[in-house]
């Protein structure tokens, strides 16, 4: 069987990451998380002490092919990682590098049954030939009090209004940014996270079972 390819899109703190660990552990799919690779990018340039607005040095660090670790840290999941993340997205080069490491990651592990990848433009831009599509809904306000809950378990100091605030800006930013906004990608089916995991899972579990029917024809 050709090596499958699942595409999860969707709004900042939308659960993509929690649907797609759903996925890669049922369905036996490697996960790769495209926020992660922003995150780990972002903290480099954090450290470097590199503002979001000098093109040249954040050219500079792209150019020297920094090695980003796909291994998940509190330390990416900070507020002022966040907001750096959200601000360096914008870059076409920065989008274009972290699009071709999804890509090289994919190709090298060629043994993987399939991938599942979330991120914002995944099923729009990197990988358009998915098998499968997925875009994911949820309100703001539900957004907002799920990332607020995630910061008060990690030991994060935060306040909700604030938090739904940034969320609407990540919204407007990631929507009209000039290189991959957030769209639904054309072929993608709505996945509606609002309610229960169980009923988001029975949604998701009906569309793959008919990819697969398909595929092993």
């Amino acid at each position: 069987m050709k090596k499958i390819i699942i595409t999860i899109d969707g709004p900042a703190a939308s659960g993509k990451e929690k649907i797609a660990k759903y996925i890669a552990k049922k369905w036996k799919l490697k996960h790769l998380d495209s926020g992660i690779l922003y995150r780990q990018l972002a903290l480099i340039i954090l450290k470097k002490k590199i503002k979001y607005d000098n093109l040249f040095e954040l050219r500079k660090i792209i150019k020297s092919k920094p090695k980003l670790s796909l291994r998940k840290t509190k330390k990416i999941r900070s507020q002022e990682v966040s907001a750096l993340t959200s601000s360096i997205a914008v870059y076409k080069f920065i989008r274009e590098y972290i699009n071709r490491k999804q890509r090289q990651i994919v190709k090298i592990n060629s043994n993987q049954r399939g991938f599942v990848i979330d991120g914002r433009d995944i099923g729009s831009v990197v990988f358009k030939k998915a098998d499968l599509k997925l875009f994911v809904y949820v309100s703001e306000k539900n957004r907002a009090k799920r990332r607020y809950k995630q910061l008060i378990d990690s030991g994060e100091k935060s306040i909700y209004q604030k938090i739904l605030k940034e969320i609407k800006l990540r919204d407007r930013q990631d929507k009209n940014r000039k290189h991959s906004p957030l769209v639904i990608p054309k072929g993608s089916h709505l996945i509606e996270n609002n309610g229960s995991f169980n009923d988001t899972k029975k949604q998701i579990n009906y569309l793959i079972r008919s990819i697969l029917d398909g595929l092993s024809k």
